[in-house]
């Protein structure tokens, strides 16, 4: 018996010793797979949709979101290995961070297509905005932690919504909808994490149908124009796709036609003439899922959704593991990111969401978006690795 028992206390003293090179070993092995299919079906997609995009440099797309998605891989294994529980005690100076970011923007972000969101730098643009969702989690999360003892209080409420809208208006003023909306739903799953009254949420359900109704027909109405025009008939073409296909319904009234002429198994690259043919407006961002769904049909829109599933699976199982309340806010709020990009962007393809510019995770080409996703997986792999490590020291306690 006492053999017994020296032996054990031998292998947990042991198992302690090699904790501080063995740590990234306690990761989460399935959504390390999950964000690496991913990122492989994005690489072989983009490849086949953007071959003769670029004249003479048919691997231009592919072998930049390659590169992308390796820089995201050194992120997400760094950020593994760092107790994520140091961020909250930054929170103001993430915040401070994430404010100055998207006001660089406003002030030298460089300008395409009527929007100005990016930050040149000398190997590719930085979109303030996605690297401004993780940022936003992180602050909220650690504002949200100093208020637990007032969680019942309006004010609470009012704050961690304060502080999501403020940016919020900013991203969208670039003009940035999506994001902009992603925030908010950062905002919303944080406070629902951490418990808050459900009468908060539904005085918060009115308040944003009231504000919706006041963007889109109230505000006209009076001469007040909150949004840019495109942007308003981006979001209603959903409702009427066929009152004018031609302009705001065309982008709509393609996706849905790559998809649907894809059928079982897909017409394969050579033969998806919507991609081909440019009929796909933004085949490798926005609408990536519609190629996916030309080329290779309902079964390869089953394996990427099926990957999706298997990432907001592991998400969630980390916020319910997670060895304090910062880490189950953190974890909630990037699921809630994900989840958030996933449903509108697949559901924007298919007609049943407005067209709001938001980025499938780790399939649309873009190298902030990439990146920034892989660093959010990166945190959960940290509030991962630390529950088991805390777990480990539990154990270590008994038998002590």
């Amino acid at each position: 018996m006492n053999a017994t028992l020296g032996s054990t206390v031998k292998d947990f003293r042991d198992s302690r010793e090699r904790a501080p090179r063995s740590s990234f070993l306690r990761i989460d092995p399935l959504l390390f797979i999950a964000a690496i299919g991913l990122i492989a079906c994005s690489i072989y997609v983009v490849g086949n949709a953007t071959q003769d995009d670029i004249t003479g440099n048919p691997n231009y797309y592919i072998m930049r979101q390659a590169v992308y998605g390796g820089v995201g891989i050194l992120f997400m294994v760094v950020l593994a290995r760092i107790d994520y529980s140091r961020m909250r005690e930054w929170r103001w100076g993430i915040y401070a961070t994430m404010l100055a970011l998207i006001f660089l923007v406003l002030a030298i972000g460089s300008a395409a297509k009527g929007s100005q969101r990016w930050i040149p730098l000398p190997f590719f643009n930085l979109q303030s905005s996605e690297i401004g969702k993780l940022l936003l989690v992180l602050a909220l999360s650690g504002f949200m932690v100093e208020r637990l003892r007032k969680l019942g209080d309006k004010e609470t409420t009012s704050r961690i919504l304060l502080a999501a809208i403020f940016p919020a208006m900013l991203v969208i003023a670039q003009p940035d909808l999506g994001s902009g909306l992603v925030y908010m739903a950062i905002a919303v799953a944080v406070l629902f994490v951490a418990g808050t009254k459900w009468t908060h949420f539904a005085v918060l359900g009115v308040l944003a149908v009231g504000s919706i109704s006041f963007v889109l027909v109230g505000g006209p109405a009076v001469g007040v124009q909150v949004l840019k025009p495109y942007q308003v008939d981006r979001l209603t073409a959903f409702l009427n796709p066929t009152d004018d296909p031609a302009k705001q319904g065309y982008q709509l009234k393609q996706a849905i036609a790559g998809i649907g002429s894809g059928q079982k198994t897909g017409r394969g690259s050579e033969g998806a003439t919507q991609t081909k043919l440019d009929f796909i407006p933004e085949h490798h961002t926005d609408f990536i899922f519609a190629v996916v769904g030309e080329e290779f049909g309902f079964a390869g829109c089953a394996i990427v959704l099926s990957l999706y599933a298997l990432l907001l699976w592991r998400a969630l199982r980390v916020l319910t593991m997670a060895k304090n309340v910062f880490g189950a806010l953190v974890a909630g709020g990037i699921a809630a990111m994900l989840a958030f990009q996933i449903f509108v962007n697949v559901g924007m393809n298919i007609g049943i969401m407005p067209i709001t510019g938001v980025p499938l995770p780790l399939m649309s080409y873009g190298g902030s978006s990439v990146i920034v996703t892989f660093m959010a997986i990166g945190v959960l792999q940290s509030i991962h690795v630390q529950a088991k490590m805390a777990n480990l020291g539990k154990g270590r306690d008994l038998i002590g």
